[in-house]
């Protein structure tokens, strides 16, 4: 009786390993993606709310009500947060439905680096034009910028392969 025969018994052991790293790669990127729209919704949230909460308003340094009803808050009457709704949605179908597709790495490593572009933009616009934080939007710099390190490292293994 002869052993079956599987794809990565056909396949020369560094494209496996590297496949599966990335494999890996993905499943975090995605479980970052799902948190950035957990993240983004919240704040759209608060973005539509009528009225003050002490969910994450801590001070008048500290105040995600105050970031998030800000002049700032929306690009062409386009709410900031729904953006990243939307751009964290991309992520995840690019690291999901898409993630075997050649050109996905490419494709996830420009998303994420214009992501990480746009909340460095919202991180200058709260430090020094607002003088107010968002912990929620901090929180969304931190899941952008592993999105954006884990894409270049599957881009950077998917180059080698």
């Amino acid at each position: 009786m002869q052993p079956a025969v599987t794809e990565s018994s056909t396949l020369p052991s560094r494209f496996v390993s590297s496949a599966a790293r990335n494999r890996v790669l993905f499943g975090i990127i995605a479980a970052l993606a799902v948190a950035g729209v957990i993240i983004s919704a919240i704040a759209l949230q608060r973005h539509y709310a009528k009225s003050a909460t002490r969910f994450c308003d801590f001070s008048q340094k500290f105040s995600c009500d105050i970031v998030n009803r800000s002049e700032y808050s929306s690009i062409v009457g386009i709410p900031v947060a729904g953006i990243g709704i939307a751009g964290y949605a991309v992520i995840f179908l690019l690291a999901t439905w898409w993630r075997s597709r050649v050109e996905t790495p490419t494709r996830l490593l420009v998303t994420a680096l214009a992501g990480l572009g746009f909340a460095l933009y919202l991180t200058y616009i709260e430090a020094y034009v607002l003088e107010t934080w968002c912990i929620l939007c901090v929180i969304s710099l931190g899941v952008i910028f592993l999105t954006a390190l884990c894409s270049l490292l599957v881009k950077l293994r998917s180059g080698r392969a």
